[in-house]
């Protein structure tokens, strides 16, 4: 049976990813799980939106292309920020960071919409499956294959 604090870090985890990620065994899943959605996600004072604007800034800063792409999708899954406010967000960051980092974020922005435009012509849920296995891939090794 799961513990209260690792059921309240998935349950906000699938909401943060707009995905249906399973319980996956593990230390690190648990750490991730437990302690970043079950304890920091969950806080007072910061809206999703808000934490997510700011996780996508530290990614761009970081160069972390594979993890925007994931929160890109999300963003656009909850309906967070638009395109257009991403767009203006590596606008923005683009300033601050570089053009070479800010970039990054406009094409992995141009990626993503093209991807969710595909799977919703389709008619499939290939944008939240990538994710999921994005995440199941770090955790694991292994995907949902």
């Amino acid at each position: 049976m799961m513990d209260e604090l690792r059921r309240k870090g998935l349950e906000k985890m699938n909401e943060v990813y707009a995905w249906e990620m399973p319980d996956v065994p593990g230390e690190f899943f648990a750490l991730t799980v437990e302690h970043l959605f079950g304890r920091i996600w969950t806080r007072p004072g910061l809206s999703m939106r808000d934490r997510r604007m700011m996780l996508l800034g530290v990614l761009t800063a970081l160069n972390q292309e594979d993890l925007l792409e994931v929160q890109v999708n999300a963003v656009l899954q909850n309906q967070e920020l638009t395109r257009e406010e991403l767009r203006e967000m590596a606008i923005f960051l683009t300033h601050y960071v570089g053009f070479p980092l800010g970039s990054k974020l406009d094409g992995v922005i141009k990626r993503v919409a093209a991807k969710r435009k595909k799977a919703a012509e389709a008619g499939t849920a290939d944008d939240k499956k990538a994710n999921v296995n994005s995440a199941l891939q770090m955790h694991t090794g292994k995907t949902l294959e």
